[in-house]
């Protein structure tokens, strides 16, 4: 009977190779395909009618944000690119008494454990305590006396903050942007480009955005795209310089290209009564093999191996005579 198992899972177990793009045009309910709503719900509605997203951005509230897991874990290592687009109905600064500076509104990646933590406020800059971590993201800030700016932002695990500011670049209400965050792992380097109602957009000459580049800089880890509501509750600095917004619009069109699946050509085989399992791998995940009798509970039966990007064989280290089921789980440090 272990063999039949084998061979089933054999059949079926297969995954793609190359790169996955994930596209959401809001056509159905995306809570209804994966989505998920951390936080205030109200800031998030899904326009069946015009088969968008309706957003508010609040910064009185709770941190908020709607999230897609990625299905993988992205690091300085991936090569991946985020597009999406936003279009504004109205924004204003100083909806929370006495916080009349710039604050942001933010769409990007996350990490999720990270973001949902008590203590996650992205106007404590740097700080042990209260720090965000594990993002990269683009935010937009409205003029506050420095210019409106365009921002895209890496923050590492560390809480080490790598911003790249384009300024004075207005986000118009009633205008479609559409952004775009491409990052390259060969060179380590974050670029942005936009447009403006199709019409490319962004500083000149050229309209060509600042390049971040993360050589040498601390090391992130993302899971899941959001669009972001940050909460003013705690800022870093003095008061006269904390910040607070309000603003509505919609986001639609987002696009996601990421990179080839951790676990790829999974085959699992029987030799001498002992099943073993073969996978492409990705260079530093680390992979276990792991068997259940009921697909609840799993067990790790073989030791965890680092992945170098070539094929991978892991052997049950401890033979079953009892129907078993197997699978491999894939981490990243």
């Amino acid at each position: 009977m272990l063999s039949r198992f084998c061979i089933a899972l054999l059949l079926t177990a297969a995954l793609p190779v190359g790169a996955a793009v994930i596209e959401e045009d809001f056509a159905t309910d995306p809570l209804a395909r994966g989505w998920r709503v951390f936080g205030d719900s109200s800031l998030f509605r899904w326009n069946a009618s015009n088969q968008n997203l309706d957003v508010t951005w609040d910064s009185s509230r709770t941190n908020s944000f709607l999230h897609l897991p990625l299905g993988t874990i992205l690091g300085k290592s991936d090569n991946f690119s985020v597009s999406f687009e936003v279009r504004l109905s109205d924004i204003r600064l100083g909806n929370t008494p006495g916080k009349t500076n710039e604050f942001q509104i933010a769409i990007g990646l996350i990490h999720y454990a990270s973001a949902i933590r008590t203590n996650h406020y992205a106007g404590a800059g740097v700080s042990t305590a209260y720090g965000v971590r594990n993002v990269v993201e683009f935010d937009y800030f409205p003029d506050a006396g420095f210019g409106e700016t365009f921002t895209s932002v890496v923050v590492s695990t560390n809480n080490r903050i790598y911003p790249v500011h384009n300024f004075p670049l207005k986000m118009t209400t009633g205008d479609t942007f559409r952004i775009t965050l491409t990052y390259t792992a060969a060179d380590q380097t974050l670029r942005t480009t936009a447009t403006r109602n199709g019409a490319p957009f962004g500083p000149s000459p050229g309209n060509a955005f600042a390049e971040l580049s993360l050589t040498g800089k601390s090391d992130f880890r993302v899971d899941s795209f959001a669009i972001t509501s940050y909460s003013d509750a705690i800022q870093a600095g003095p008061p006269q310089f904390h910040g607070s917004i309000l603003a509505r619009g919609t986001v639609d069109n987002i696009r996601l290209t990421l990179p080839p699946p951790a676990v790829a050509q999974f085959e699992l085989s029987l030799a001498n009564a002992t099943c073993q399992a073969e996978l492409n791998t990705v260079p530093n995940w680390l992979y276990t093999l792991e068997r259940s009798h009921s697909l609840g509970q799993w067990i790790a039966v073989s030791e965890t191996v680092t992945g170098t990007g070539a094929r991978l064989l892991l052997i049950d280290s401890q033979p079953s005579a009892d129907h078993s089921f197997y699978r491999v789980r894939a981490e990243r440090p």
